[in-house]
């Protein structure tokens, strides 16, 4: 995997704006390089550009296929396909998990206000960028007396509004990719569901202690505490214990990547091929 790091935007943004919550959130994770502008060139597209013209998301696949083919020696479709499924989703998934955990923020997530850098190695969203400056908040945020900032009652409703924000960004991609890819509207969804449950995951294991994993599951099982359609499901994450008795979190995807399609692959060990809901 290409090394993944964190930008500092070059701007001086102010202090309780969105811009300085991703500033902030700079020291907080390396994942994906972040951004709040969109450099010309470099492989940069706003999401809208994808959704709005689904054959962008073709171009896409025959560079992923080729990359499968170096890779692998070969490149199924729905491999490829089933890949993008999950590296777009956790575009908006990730932004909106990250800024959750840590900022008790959430962005508008349109479509038009975020955009990606594929790598150019394995053509995966490598750096991330928030355009827009709206955001809801709590009644306690610094930032929340300004005009960008919508306030909310509590961190349920702002739970409430990190999911219907998602679902609104998934919900055009499901229209947009659908026809383009092939893909069963459940299948979408499931990715859709599995690309927000691990990033609010995710953002907790970046502070790499078991009490920070924790805080990242306990948000998880806030914002997904209950299946909420299109969604395909509550939080799937839960505690399972190894053979050396070490007790750790798990989760059971949703989706497929299909990565079992290469010769050289099996069923990844939570695939639901192979792990039946309980």
């Amino acid at each position: 995997m290409p090394d993944q790091r964190s930008v500092r935007p070059a701007r001086q943004v102010p202090e309780d704006s969105l811009a300085a919550s991703l500033n902030r959130l700079e020291d907080l994770q390396d994942r994906r390089e972040l951004r709040l502008d969109l450099p010309s060139g470099e492989n940069w597209q706003r999401c809208s550009d994808l959704l709005d013209d689904p054959a962008r998301f073709e171009i896409w696949g025959k560079s992923l296929s080729e990359w499968l083919i170096a890779e692998y020696g070969e490149a199924p479709r729905r491999t490829a396909f089933g890949y993008i499924m999950s590296w777009y989703l956790h575009v908006p998934a990730y932004i909106g998990g990250l800024l959750f955990h840590h900022e008790r923020r959430v962005p508008s997530l349109r479509p038009e206000e975020l955009a990606f850098r594929l790598s150019g190695d394995r053509p995966h969203p490598e750096g991330l960028a928030v355009l827009g400056d709206d955001f809801y908040c709590l009644p306690t945020d610094p930032g929340s007396g300004l005009p960008q900032a919508t306030v909310v009652a509590d961190e349920r409703a702002l739970a409430a509004v990190l999911r219907a924000r998602y679902i609104a960004h998934a919900a055009r991609f499901v229209r947009a990719y659908g026809p383009i890819s092939k893909l069963g509207r459940r299948m979408l969804w499931a990715a859709a569901t599995d690309a927000l449950d691990n990033s609010l995951w995710s953002a907790g294991l970046q502070g790499e202690t078991k009490e920070a994993e924790g805080s990242g599951v306990a948000d998880a099982a806030m914002v997904l505490e209950s299946r909420f359609p299109p969604l395909t499901s509550a939080s799937t994450l839960r505690v399972t214990t190894d053979s050396a008795g070490h007790r750790e979190w798990t989760r059971r995807r949703e989706s497929c990547c299909f990565s079992y399609l290469l010769t050289a692959e099996s069923e990844c060990d939570a695939c639901p091929r192979t792990c039946p809901k309980p």
